[in-house]
């Protein structure tokens, strides 16, 4: 059972940094339990404020429902319990209700509603959509506002008026003119956070418009440089941002940008490259080449934001 409430939730996710959990693989590209539960154990271990289980960076949209029920009851049994776990619900209405009772089922703190299967979708058919979802559980939700469920402004606030539960608001469409909108018309009923392919790029100036958080997936990897850039963008330090944006960052996305689905591969690769290794991705992803998978490691030592073991030989493992 969900120790807190919708609304407390809100109150520890939106100020503080979140992320989303690498899902763990063995060889032949099964769940490996032991293996994602030591890397939540050491994920909860650091100053997080939330951990969404079988997210984007969880690799989710390769999980059955079976899977997604499993790797998030296993996060939750894993995780400190000042730590909240979410679960995340995709897929249509139907799916996405299964996901988020079997999350809730799990002991999670709240949900992330992902886009429904590839569909057009106008207004109306999102406000049901997601309206079906809030309705099946009573933990808190947080919808997610990417690629075909663009919500405008009045049907987040028609959700919110409907559905107490419903606590936050992720962006990753960058539309500075629809954010607006949607913090305007919504104010302090919801928390709002960023969701943009490594979101550190976008932090400080969203949080000038009230996006007060983020999920930052190379918290995976690097979790004490993560929160230390986060800790920068709340104290508006716009120096110690940009240092950290042209040590690490901004190089780290010139080797995500050369292959289609780095985004999570070039997390596997980075914790394998610290020790933590998580395995590969599935299908349709691949990991990171031989040559992209070299400069991320000299990156990492050369920027000076994690440990890098080494074999006896001195080769990376």
């Amino acid at each position: 059972m969900a120790q807190f409430s919708p609304h407390e939730l809100a109150d520890r996710l939106k100020d503080g940094l979140l992320s989303f959990p690498a899902t763990a693989f063995d060889a032949q590209g099964e769940l490996a339990e032991t293996t994602y539960r030591d890397h939540i154990e050491w994920q909860s271990g650091f100053d997080v404020a939330g951990l969404f289980a079988a997210g984007g960076t969880g690799e989710g949209f390769s999980l059955t429902p079976e899977e997604n029920a499993l790797v998030t009851e296993w996060a939750v049994g894993s995780t400190r319990p000042e730590v909240p776990v979410l679960g995340s619900a995709s897929g249509s209405t139907k799916q996405a209700i299964r996901c988020a009772r079997a999350a809730e089922q799990a002991g999670a703190e709240g949900i992330l509603l992902l886009p429904p299967y590839l569909t057009e979708c106008d207004q109306d058919g999102l406000l049901e959509h997601a309206s079906a979802v809030c309705s099946a559980v009573n933990i808190g939700v947080i919808v997610y506002n990417r690629a075909n469920a663009i919500y405008s402004a009045e049907t987040i606030a028609r959700l919110a008026e409907k559905h107490p539960n419903l606590v936050g608001f992720k962006d990753a469409l960058g539309d500075i003119e629809h954010l607006a909108r949607v913090t305007a018309v919504n104010g302090d009923r919801l928390f709002y956070l960023g969701g943009l392919p490594t979101a550190e790029t976008y932090a400080l100036p969203l949080l000038q418009m009230g996006v007060s958080t983020y999920s930052s997936a190379m918290f995976n990897f690097v979790p004490d440089f993560a929160l230390e850039f986060y800790a920068d963008v709340r104290r508006l330090d716009h120096a110690a941002v940009q240092e950290k944006l042209h040590r690490f960052v901004l190089p780290y996305l010139d080797i995500r940008d050369r292959g289609k689905g780095y985004g999570v591969s070039i997390i596997k690769a980075g914790l394998r490259i610290v020790g933590h290794d998580c395995g590969s991705v599935r299908p349709p992803l691949h990991d990171l080449r031989e040559q992209d998978y070299h400069d991320l490691e000299q990156l990492v030592r050369a920027a000076n934001v994690a440990d890098v073991p080494t074999t006896q030989k001195g080769e990376t493992r």
